[in-house]
């Protein structure tokens, strides 16, 4: 009975690999040469990261010459906001587009998942306009459509869908560029890291990371109840050098927004590593939620203080503690070598960059994301469209991404897996 059993296998098991890949946008658009000045800012800002590491979604795209109006005197930062209001949380193919109960609805988008869009100002108005068009545009009252859909370029159903838009949509405030001069730690008192601010001033961290700032930087600033928690050292009894390194290590000397810390893989360095294998932190991720390993101590991204390309500060809710400096976790020292046998010196481990990994399809668990507003109608419909707003399609896609018909099939045929397995088995014992 072995044959039919291998045969089984062979026809089966392929189906659960294929349900199981990922989409990598830029791979996507690299078959479309007219959007390649899009898909470079994409990358440029690494919402690429962020688009890969989501199970459920749709990308607006704009063609080369619409993107070039976009970007033609925009700094990064704005272009990022700009693009991530093209982000839809939801999956929107031709049929969908057209099939809008109630000819509206409002769709949620990355952009309002960064903390920067007020009220609803990161909600998308989408509108079926009849006689095959359909228009978009900010969901802040009174806003005008300002882009028609084109054409379909690209879907992997229920996964990612790309469509081609007119123009981009431009919600209340959106090209305001941010302030130059940071001021970091207004900020880190304001988000409640007031002990982690007073440190990295005391101690000339703070200019440190100031000079660092204009090529890239990433602070994870621990909150002012990590300080207070058990078990943490007295860092008073510190050297100021090792206070140095220790802040240091709470920052990475790069942009690495959420999507990019959920799509690393290996080693990240920070600003104290000197070498292989010294003061680097690994990331999990559980859905959206991202946590921080130093290998003495694990810490989980709790918030967002900033995030403006280049420069962002995250919350977290512990101190990371290097092992360079406090010593090694319980347990996970190396075994000692057998008695007279020599021991073999350790060779220098490589480093691995912060590179993407495939994304994987996110479970339920806490989202770093604002909450969303309430899902009624703006005050005023945006202007060329209907009046009734779907209540029922305007819902953030938080369910799409865990139950989307992908996530069905791939537990349906691990069923007829397993079942034919144990039919079989069955009937090779009789």
């Amino acid at each position: 009975m072995a044959s039919p059993l291998l045969f089984l296998a062979l026809v089966l098991v392929p189906g659960l690999a294929i349900n199981a890949g990922a989409h990598n946008i830029t791979e996507i658009l690299a078959q479309f040469p007219e959007y390649s000045q899009y898909s470079s800012y994409l990358t440029q800002t690494k919402l690429d990261d962020e688009i890969n590491s989501r199970q459920t979604i749709t990308c607006l795209v704009l063609n080369n010459a619409a993107m070039s109006a976009v970007a033609a005197k925009q700094p990064l930062a704005v272009v990022k906001n700009i693009l991530s209001l093209l982000v839809l949380l939801d999956y929107y193919d031709t049929q969908k587009l057209h099939a809008i109960s109630k000819g509206t609805t409002l769709s949620t988008t990355l952009y309002q998942t960064t903390g920067v869009a007020q009220g609803n100002l990161g909600f998308v108005n989408i509108t079926d306009l009849k006689g095959g068009k359909v228009g978009f545009g900010s969901a802040s009252p009174g806003s005008k459509l300002d882009s028609t859909y084109t054409k379909s370029v690209k879907q992997i159903p229920y996964n990612i869908s790309v469509l081609e838009i007119s123009a981009p949509i431009m919600a209340p405030g959106i090209t305001d560029a941010p302030a130059s001069d940071v001021n970091v730690t207004a900020l880190l008192d304001k988000a409640g890291c007031k002990t982690f601010s007073a440190l990295i001033v005391s101690s000339g961290v703070l200019k440190i990371y100031q000079n660092a700032m204009r090529k890239g930087l990433t602070i994870f600033a621990p909150s002012d109840e990590a300080f207070k928690a058990d078990g943490v050292p007295d860092l008073s009894k510190l050297s100021s050098a090792e206070v140095v390194q220790l802040l240091e290590y709470h920052a990475v000397p790069q942009y690495a927004p959420v999507g990019t810390l959920k799509t690393a893989s290996g080693p990240i360095d920070t600003l104290a590593s000197n070498g292989a294998g010294k003061y680097e932190l690994k990331t999990t991720t559980a859905g959206d939620s991202v946590t921080l390993h130093s290998g003495l101590t694990s810490s989980r991204v709790s918030g967002t203080v900033l995030d403006s390309t280049p420069f962002a500060i995250f919350t977290v809710d512990s101190i990371l503690l290097p092992t360079e400096l406090f010593g090694m976790a319980p347990g996970s020292a190396p075994a000692p070598a057998p008695a007279n046998e020599p021991t073999a010196a350790p060779s220098p481990t490589p480093v691995a960059p912060l590179a993407p990994t495939p994304a994987t399809a996110p479970s339920p668990s806490e989202s770093l994301s604002p909450p969303a507003p309430p899902m009624s109608s703006p005050t005023g419909s945006p202007a060329g469209g209907p009046a009734g707003v779907d209540d029922q399609t305007a819902t953030p896609s938080a369910a799409a991404d865990a139950l989307s018909p992908r996530s069905f099939r791939t537990l349906f045929t691990a069923s007829v897996v397993i079942i034919g397995f144990w039919s079989i088995a069955s009937l090779s014992s009789l």
